[in-house]
């Protein structure tokens, strides 16, 4: 399978198997690209694919940046690499298979993800827009700092807010994200 036939099925099944959630494709983190980022109330999912196609040659700078901005992730596989991919990821890494059987597309978590006890909610704040982080100053009655830069008011809302509401606010604000406000 290729990575646009795996992705749809893939979909399908992370809504079928988990409560509200909103998924988002190809968000750039670090020196990579995510290829599925699941958002829930309090917590980041990130999902990088590697179809029947691809090789593991990216996959350890993938993992690094995967690392630095989720909560949880996984690797989605093809078929073709279920018995190698688990010597190339970190045991807390979850593995979900699809394949095709008998004209069916199937995705079977292999293994679940532990845990990602690196990720910080000050990586994760890059995620956002500036629009995003004055919605979070606004909610939090701190100043709106109109003149400063992107940079000073993401690191004045990880001064003011305590970890756990800032988390929180990030997942709420990438939940409600609306991209016909870029135009």
């Amino acid at each position: 399978m290729n990575d646009k036939e795996m992705r749809e099925p893939l979909f399908s099944y992370l809504e079928n198997t988990q409560e509200k959630l909103r998924i988002f494709e190809e968000l750039a983190i670090r020196k990579s690209i995510a290829d599925v980022v699941v958002v829930k109330e309090n917590t980041l999912t990130g999902i990088e694919i590697k179809s029947d196609r691809d090789t593991y040659t990216r996959l350890a700078t993938q993992i690094k940046d995967y690392d630095h901005f989720f909560d949880y992730n996984y690797i989605a596989v093809g078929k073709s690499h279920i018995k190698q991919v688990h010597k190339h990821i970190p045991p807390k890494w979850g593995i979900l298979c699809i394949y095709n059987s008998n004209g069916d597309i199937v995705v079977e978590e292999v293994r679940k993800p532990q845990p990602n006890t690196h990720t910080k909610v000050k990586y994760q704040i890059k995620l956002l827009w500036r629009l995003e982080l004055n919605n979070i100053l606004a909610k939090n009655n701190l100043p709106k700092y109109k003149q400063k830069s992107k940079l000073f008011v993401k690191q004045k809302i990880l001064e003011k807010l305590p970890e756990d509401v800032l988390k929180q606010n990030l997942c709420y604000e990438l939940f409600e994200r609306d991209y016909t406000l870029l135009y």
